[in-house]
């Protein structure tokens, strides 16, 4: 079996968010420790991520075990030997097919250095993997997240992360403004108080309703 990885945050982290927001520090202890699986290997990471966009869970994992049965590991010689109609083959469309050919095809012959993302601060990773065909911002900061482990991520094109928001604190909305305010409060640990925000966001606790009417979240 795979071993799995998970993201890591200490007592520190969890002491900060307290002492900076006490409502947040209420959440996190009617939650406690959230274990958010982790996947170290970028490459991967942004593969599957391109394979996973706009269809379930159930089908990514589907196309992924067929990938895997095909190549072995998932590295960017194996996808790059791949053509077209065999990726394809797998259950993906032909433009998911174009990025994840073009990703693998800029890595192998040294266009795209993802090594070097690791030395890098949060908004130029951000900037360089966006410019990526098929990775825009959100799915940058999620391989933030939850591949590079970057602790001070705080998503504001996440739907969820503005719904946990508006739970917590009972606003209608979160604008940029209010939101850069709360990464503040949280920085440095924001990943962690992620982690909590979805936690809320997908009704870990029970009674916390979001204040946002049905009408305002069809218009956001």
């Amino acid at each position: 079996m795979d071993k799995k990885y998970f993201f890591e945050y200490d007592q520190e982290a969890i002491d900060h968010l307290k002492q900076k927001d006490k409502k947040l520090g209420e959440v996190i202890d009617q939650i406690g420790l959230i274990k958010r699986e982790t996947y170290p290997d970028l490459f991967e990471a942004i593969i599957k991520s391109i394979v996973g966009q706009q269809i379930s869970t159930k089908a990514q994992v589907t196309i992924l075990r067929r990938l895997s049965d095909k190549i072995g590991t998932i590295e960017p010689k194996a996808i790059d030997a791949l053509s077209t109609e065999e990726l394809q083959s797998l259950g993906m469309s032909f433009r998911k097919v174009g990025y994840i050919k073009d990703f693998a095809e800029k890595v192998v012959n040294k266009e795209f250095d993802i090594d070097a993302l690791h030395s890098m601060n949060d908004e130029e990773v951000s900037t360089t993997l966006s410019a990526l065909n098929g990775i825009g911002p959100w799915t940058a900061e999620m391989m933030m997240i939850f591949s590079m482990q970057r602790p001070n991520i705080l998503s504001y094109g996440d739907l969820a992360i503005h719904r946990g928001l508006r739970m917590i604190y009972r606003h209608r909305k979160i604008d940029k403004e209010k939101f850069q305010r709360f990464w503040k409060r949280y920085t440095p640990y924001a990943s962690v108080a992620s982690l909590y925000l979805w936690a809320v966001a997908g009704g870990h606790i029970e009674g916390i309703t979001d204040p946002q009417t049905r009408k305002e979240v069809k218009k956001s």
